[in-house]
């Protein structure tokens, strides 16, 4: 919309690029591998859920007027519905053109899962010989019905449209968790409730209409909770406040101790995997948010760790095995990952942005190069890396990956500890250094900052935390290869990072239990294991959308937030206005 009409172009650009996400979902082979798995019994499919659910998002969009400061305020009118519903016109007879395409040409040669079976998918036919003329128009004309329902949430108010979201998300949420929900239920001895809410993994009809229900009543409830959570822990009262501060640690210690056993082995898995990959993301955050030195080869001090705590232990270590217990080799991991901080960072002293990047992305290569080379063969193992390196001891038994529920604990008390050093020391005058040198680092040279033993302490502290977490993975998988550190995994900490929120240790904890805990690991499985093969996709559409939507991340950083402000850059687009655009703003001040 631009001055309350509708803009023609930029609906037909935004149906074009509808048109094109549909095409391309389905072009990938998601729509057909989704579809087998319901999310409604009868009614809906994940497949078709991830083939429609842009439509309605770009049509609300399409209708939006940006106001920059001093402008005049158009109302919604039914044209947005009119503007929704050509969007999903547009995007459904793009994808309909799709489907005639394959059907008559033979696309296989180049796009692999353009099949007949997706036309028989998308056209909801019995046969995939030939289209079903019907089953095209019923495609347009549900995209256009999606349109105009997108469209149409401008003309509710701010409270039922966010009731309307919020009821749709919690039923697709509660469908999709349903191994989490119904071993919860199962623990509880709730067996026949599960057999009640689902079936084939998906929510029966009734039970999907009460959570809709339940969503709509929630979704409808005043914000703010958030706040009411950050006022209660920041009591004026210093007693106060630090009693309310234990009693919330005491809750969320009893739910770790109580969840692995709640949630059972496989979810427990899964938590234990998320632990460490958020060790990690704790650890690249003091470089990376705290310090702001962006590196792409952190995964080097993961190895280290994992490297160091296998040859010490494994009795099969080829050069060196005095197979110490687990507990021994933490100081000696501690001192290892201070060490290869120091020896990644001390290069990298003078380097700033993009070169620093390069070259961290170098170090991380040649470490993991370095580990499978013949040449290191005799003291890591090569290819066939170090085996049989034996759990953690406890007296009693020996910890290993056969008890996620166990690992679980200590992966949960190594973040507690990564959690307490980054609190602690982004408070007290280390962090302080770190801050300013993110914000500008020639200005804190100029202030006296010493800025070579900040970068240094950064990149030791983070290099100490990644190696700790090397430590723990070694001991749960009881073998290491030099293909489990492989680059992927430093782009995906760093994606943990930014998504969650740079600089905030409790947005770098919502970015891996989002990205890791849900969609799972690059080689680790998530909640959402149907998303096993496009979790790479995922991750990269997740991370433009967060960099063009919310650069600041889930929890950000209030500084950062501050800086990414959206009045602030409508601020500067309205000094930027020419006199044509800006019919209201004669008298607003320079």
């Amino acid at each position: 919309m631009t001055n309350g009409q509708l803009d023609w172009r930029k609906v037909i650009r935004t149906g074009l690029l509808v048109g094109v996400v549909m095409v391309f979902t389905s072009a990938i082979g998601m729509v057909e591998d989704f579809d087998e798995r319901p999310v409604v019994v009868g009614i809906l499919s994940l497949g078709f859920l991830a083939l429609f659910w842009y439509v309605p998002r770009a049509a609300y969009k399409v209708g939006d007027e940006e106001v920059l400061e001093g402008m005049e305020v158009h109302p919604p009118t039914f044209q947005n519905v009119i503007a929704g519903a050509a969007v999903g016109a547009i995007g459904g007879v793009v994808l309909s053109v799709l489907v005639f395409a394959v059907n008559a040409l033979d696309l296989r040669g180049v796009f692999v899962r353009l099949s007949p079976q997706l036309v028989k998918t998308l056209t909801f036919s019995e046969s995939a010989a030939d289209p079903n003329l019907a089953g095209v128009l019923v495609l347009i004309l549900i995209s256009t019905v999606l349109g105009a329902v997108g469209g149409g949430l401008h003309l509710v108010s701010d409270k039922l449209r966010r009731q309307i979201v919020f009821t749709v998300g919690a039923v697709v949420v509660v469908a999709l968790l349903e191994d989490v929900i119904s071993q919860i239920l199962r623990t509880f001895g709730l067996s026949a409730l599960v057999r009640a809410i689902y079936r084939d993994a998906a929510l029966r009809l009734i039970p999907a209409i009460v959570v809709a229900a339940l969503g709509f009543f929630v979704g409808g409830r005043e914000r703010g909770g958030e706040s009411r959570i950050r006022a209660y822990l920041a009591d004026p009262d210093p007693t106060q406040r630090t009693r309310k501060s234990l009693f919330v640690a005491g809750v969320v210690l009893v739910i770790v101790l109580v969840a692995p056993w709640v949630l059972g082995s496989l979810l427990s898995e899964i938590l234990a995997t998320t632990g460490i990959f958020l060790l990690m993301g704790l650890g690249l955050n003091i470089v990376v948010g705290f310090a702001g030195l962006l590196d792409l080869g952190y995964v080097a001090f993961f190895a280290v760790g994992a490297y160091t705590s296998a040859v010490l232990t494994s009795p099969l270590s080829p050069f060196f095995n005095p197979e110490w217990p687990w507990w021994y080799t933490l100081p000696v991991v501690i001192v290892i990952g201070a060490i290869s901080g120091i020896f990644v960072g001390t290069p990298v002293i003078r380097l700033r942005g993009d070169y620093l990047a390069i070259v961290t992305l170098g170090f991380g290569e040649i470490v993991r190069i370095t580990f499978l080379s013949d040449a290191a063969a005799p003291w890591f193992g090569g290819a066939g890396g170090i085996r049989n390196i034996p759990g953690i001891p406890l007296g009693f038994d020996t910890i290993s990956g056969s008890d996620p529920e166990y690992i679980m604990y200590f992966a949960a008390a190594l973040v507690v500890l990564a959690a307490w050093v980054s609190y602690a020391l982004l408070n007290s005058r280390v962090g302080r250094a770190w801050t300013a040198m993110r914000e500008d680092e020639s200005v804190a040279e100029v202030m006296g900052i010493d800025t070579v033993r900040s970068k240094l302490s950064a990149f030791v502290v983070g290099a100490i935390l990644a190696s700790l977490g090397g430590a723990l993975f070694s001991a749960k998988l009881g073998s290491i290869f030099p293909t489990s550190f492989e680059l992927l995994i430093s782009i995906v900490i760093l994606v943990i990072v930014i998504v969650g929120g740079m600089g905030n240790i409790l947005g770098v904890a919502a970015g891996a239990v989002v990205l890791i805990g849900v969609l799972g690991g690059p080689r680790q499985p998530g909640l959402l294991q149907e998303f096993g093969e496009f979790k790479l996709l995922i991750y990269g559409v997740i991370l433009v959308y967060m960099m063009l939507q919310r650069p600041e991340g889930l929890i950000p950083n209030i500084r950062r937030s501050r800086e990414l402000h959206h009045e602030e850059l409508s601020q500067d687009a309205w000094l930027g206005a020419t006199p044509s655009e800006d019919t209201a703003g004669e008298g607003a001040p320079a």
